[in-house]
């Protein structure tokens, strides 16, 4: 809110609290997070949940990584496959 300062470490736990009990959203923006951060294998681990979940951002985040060669393609394909039936 306005004049509230913004706690990064208390969203950041939030953000994980949320991602920990299900919520997709939360744990796209984790792995983004991480990305941001350089690690990009925990933003791969992140997006591969996730886009099992039903996450179409995942997949276009997971696609992307695969062109640079951060992700196999036995890896994406065994998500896509699971991506199918959740959406």
């Amino acid at each position: 809110g306005r004049g509230v300062e913004k706690d990064k470490w208390k969203n950041l736990y939030h953000m994980e609290e949320a991602a920990v009990r299900g919520h997709p959203n939360a744990r796209y923006h984790l792995g983004s997070r991480e990305l941001e951060n350089g690690n990009t294998e925990r933003a791969r681990k992140h997006w591969i949940i996730t886009a099992t979940l039903g996450c179409d951002h995942s997949i276009a985040m997971l696609m992307e990584m695969f062109k640079v060669g951060f992700v196999s393609k036995e890896d994406l394909a065994s998500v896509l496959r699971a991506h199918q039936p959740a959406i």
